[in-house]
């Protein structure tokens, strides 16, 4: 490999080029100004908790993942339990089987975020890998296989009848595709997103990594549709329409206490995202983002404007909630979430 592309292969390149990548403070810089003024206009700096009053801390962080999922009715979510730490492989065992899990299954931390250790569990084994890393709290989770998975984010503001659905980020899992030469370890080099996760690939595929794929093969790498893993997020803008909004309005107006937020799920179809046939794994409050704006070439100026919109979506929808009664969680309450959080993700 000649020298100028060791440099544009680079790691550093590859994420230079790409602000998707770039460290968070870089690019939130303009966004923590901006929140900052919200803070002294809402004399708090917790204003963002009454966002979602039914959620602690509105769902910026340190809320309990299965609580919140248990609050949306049961015919949207697929079948979840709560392993209580410390635990062992046995006893894990023993709630999978009760409660009707089977294997493959999905493995989460009740609290986290980006993905941090979300383990898809293949067989009885993997359990006890898992259990050396996790030291809090965890969901089982069923795994569900349905083709589409999307980030539905909704909106409605208290003093309003209808919401509405704001942003829908598309989710492409991490693959590559054979072509009938390169073995699984190059075709992974070869790509930028895949690279940036061969640290993790590597040791998950050390048995393959000299295979070399048959032409038109696809294999997915990553099953888990978090960017941090090497998903790429698309902009789905062009999906959002009055049926969409309606239904994901029916369905949130089931869950107390909720009024913005991520709904993180998987579907058959577009007919099924549109009619509310949907499996939701998980719901991010307040502390959800927009994902569409990482879709590959969205400029960072349109992805501020619109983190400007959802920061200002916060504060007002905030402001109505307190005008209505509910409160700004304290500080002291707050830090105790704050640190229980960090402690989890550290």
């Amino acid at each position: 490999m000649a020298f100028s592309d060791k440099i544009t292969r680079s790691n550093f390149f590859i994420k230079l080029k790409s602000w998707e990548y770039w460290p968070f403070g870089i690019v939130q810089l303009p966004v923590m100004i901006y929140f900052a003024w919200l803070c002294l206009r809402a004399r708090s700096l917790i204003f963002f908790s009454a966002s979602n009053p039914g959620i602690p801390m509105g769902g910026m962080f340190g809320e309990s993942k299965y609580d919140v999922l248990k609050k949306i009715p049961q015919k949207y979510i697929p079948n979840s339990l709560l392993i209580q730490v410390p635990t062992s492989r046995e006893t894990v065992i023993k709630n999978i089987k009760s409660h009707g899990f089977q294997f493959p299954l999905i493995l989460k931390p009740d609290l986290g975020e980006r993905g941090f250790m979300v383990s898809r569990i293949i067989r009885e084994e993997d359990i006890d890998v898992y259990l050396k890393k996790m030291k809090f709290n965890f969901m089982v989770q069923e795994l569900v296989d349905l083709p589409l998975e999307f980030g539905i984010f909704y909106t409605r503001f208290p003093n309003k009848e209808k919401g509405f659905v704001s942003s829908i980020v598309m989710k492409e899992m991490l693959a590559v595709l054979g072509d009938g030469k390169s073995t699984l370890q190059m075709l992974i080099l070869k790509k930028d997103r895949a690279k940036l996760q061969w640290g993790n690939l590597q040791e998950v595929y050390k048995e393959r990594l000299n295979e070399v794929l048959k032409e038109g093969e696809k294999l997915e790498l990553v099953s888990i549709g978090n960017h941090c893993l090497g998903t790429k997020f698309l902009d789905g803008s062009h999906l959002i329409n009055d049926k969409l909004s309606e239904t994901f309005d029916q369905i949130s107006k089931q869950i107390e206490g909720f009024y913005f937020g991520r709904f993180d799920l998987r579907c058959a179809s577009l007919d099924d995202l549109y009619n509310g046939n949907v499996k939701i794994m998980e719901l991010n409050g307040c502390g959800a983002e927009p994902g569409h704006i990482y879709q590959p070439g969205y400029s960072i100026r349109k992805a501020l404007t619109v983190l400007f919109i959802h920061w200002r979506n916060i504060f007002l929808i905030a402001r109505e909630n307190t005008e209505r009664g509910f409160r700004y969680t304290p500080f002291k309450e707050a830090l105790v979430y704050y640190r229980r959080f960090k402690a989890a993700t550290q």
